[in-house]
Order: C-alpha cells, then structure tokens, then sequence
C-alpha cells in the first residue's frame, strides 16, 4: 500500500529527511507525491537553472582494479579502446573544445587506481597554461578525477589550478566489498577527505543498479551528507560485455526516477547531476529527471559508452522550461 508523503523535515528546513522518512518514501511513497515534492526541493534551492559539464577520457583502460561493473578493468574483457594519457596537444585541445559550450565544469578523467606521478605533472602542466577564467578556485572549470592520489599530489594539481576533484564512494560502505576487492571504501573516502584538506571542491557520488538494496542507497545517501558532499554524479549500471554485471538488468526508468527524489529528500541542497546510463536506463523519460529532483547534467559521451548529444540536452532543457546554469 503506498502512503501520502510529508518530507517535513526535507521541506520546511532543507536539513534534509531522515533514514526512517527516506526509506518511506523509497518504499511506499506515493510517486506522484514523492516527485512533486522533490520538485519543489529542486525549485526552492536551484530555481528553473540546470548545470551542465562535460568529462574528457584522457586514459583508458588497462586498470588494476577489480570493479565488477567496470569496462575499464583489466580483469574484464570488455572491448573497449585503451591508450595512454593523451598528449598535451591533444589534451589541450579538447579543453578548449569544450570550454567554448555552455558547459559549466570540464571533467579530465584517467583510468587507474592513481594516476601515476609523471602522468599527473604532465596533466597539471597542461591546465597551468589555460586561461585564468578556466583555473583556479572559486570560477575554475576544470575537474579532475585521477583516482586515489596523495595529499602533496592533490595540493600540486589545485595549484596548477584543478578547481575541483572528482571520486566517487560508489555505493554503500556494506555493499562495496561486493563490487570491489582491490580497495577499501575506507581508503576511497579518505582520498575525498584529502582532496577538500587540500583546497579542492568536491564531487562525489556513485552508480545505481549494482544489485544494492534501497537500505544501501538510503545509507549511502546519508553518508554523503555528513561527509558534507554538495555535488553529487549519479550514474545508473550500464552493464557492460565482459564484466561480472554483464547480465544484471538495467534498473527502470520509475526505478532510476526515485532514486534521484529520494537522493533530493535527503540532500535539499546538493546539486544532483545525472550521468553515466541515463540514455539506457531512461530513454525517452529523460526529461523527467528534473521532476524527480535532479538539477544537473552531464551531456555528451561517458567513458566507454555514448551518451546524448548536447543539442538533444538543451532541447530538453528549453522544452521542460528550465535554463543553462551560467
């Protein structure tokens, strides 16, 4: 029997609901209330603006990290294209390619559990010759998700002027050591810890449809917000050829759309930025995802998969009456 919703404490003071009001919305809530709420969270916090970014694959493949759901693992057999970190031409480039759409943040992703240290003072050289309005914190654009690095390391690549750092938790801390046994999630957060000790902005968010529970989301959820994470990615499995998950079955769409409203009951004013999956899992009900609360994106290509083309997103975007954030 699904209920009536009342997320008081989400609503009247934006600290967000608890566990046992989360797992009721997530369990039997009434949709069309949990959405309708979570919209007006949205509203409230964000207005009718909708960030956008966009990431660069600047190394692929040939990880070290067992991830059951991940293509780029070299104990799967996805086949995927591998390369090395891309030349500094090249690199820059592409920054630049993107820096001149209406994308707000530019994310430079590399495949590993850290990005080597002469891989990384290659990097950081790149980004230390771009434009001020392109680096540094407070209005810098660049983002970089370059795994588990060291606090030395993240200080240097925040004074190149990385503005901001992406690693995400994955998924509940029980549920983890499921998907992965080459790391801890403990040693995941501290590297998070480390990269806002170091100055750096924080994103930080996980991948939906593993086979976790709706007490693992909720959970997961709730960690993020006592880490004090405002910036959440949130992926849903694409389940790759190759991987342990390559028969796990897509989550869908009603699935995906109340993850984002529950996530937005317990973060009110974290900025929710769907990503990875969204054109499999959600298909053409991808303009939902605002009435479910969230109020970013990530437009373009993933990883290893396709994704939507900017103009669809910004169709979609007009067409739902809401804006590029600036």
């Amino acid at each position: 029997m699904s209920v009536a919703v009342s997320p008081s404490a989400a609503v009247a003071s934006f600290r967000g609901c608890s566990r046992e009001e989360a797992l009721e919305l997530a369990l039997t809530g009434d949709a069309a209330a949990v959405f309708a709420s979570a919209a007006r969270l949205r509203e409230a916090v964000f207005g009718r603006a909708v960030e956008l970014c966009a990431i660069i694959n600047a190394r692929s493949g040939n990880c070290a990290m067992d991830c059951r759901f991940c293509s780029q693992s070299r104990h799967n057999t996805t086949p995927i294209k591998s390369f090395p970190l891309l030349r500094r031409e090249v690199l820059r480039e592409r920054i630049l390619e993107l820096a001149a759409l209406p994308v707000r943040h530019i994310g430079l992703v590399t495949s590993g559990g850290a990005l080597p240290e002469a891989e990384l003072k290659r990097l950081t050289a790149v980004v230390a010759e771009l434009a001020p309005d392109l680096r540094g914190p407070g209005g810098g654009r660049l983002c970089g998700s370059l795994g588990r690095l060291s606090s030395p390391a993240l200080e240097g690549a925040r004074a190149a002027g990385l503005a901001r750092f992406h690693h995400n938790l994955e998924t509940s801390e029980r549920y983890y050591p499921r998907i992965c046994t080459t790391q801890r999630w403990e040693e995941r957060l501290q590297t998070v810890r480390r990269a806002r000790a170091a100055g750096l902005e924080i994103c930080c968010g996980g991948l939906f449809g593993l086979g976790e529970s709706w007490e693992d989301r909720v959970d997961f959820a709730l960690r993020l917000r006592a880490e004090g994470v405002d910036t959440i990615p949130m992926n849903f499995l694409h389940p790759h050829p190759g991987t342990p998950l390559k028969h796990q079955a897509p989550l869908s769409p009603d699935e995906a759309l109340r993850i984002i409203a529950v996530f937005r009951h317990i973060l009110p004013r974290a900025t929710l930025r769907v990503c990875g999956g969204r054109p499999l899992v959600l298909g053409n009900r991808q303009e939902e995802l605002f009435a479910a609360g969230a109020n970013a994106l990530m437009t373009g290509d993933y990883l290893t998969t396709a994704g939507r083309a900017l103009d669809g997103d910004l169709a979609m975007i007009r067409a739902q009456g809401l804006e590029v954030a600036a």
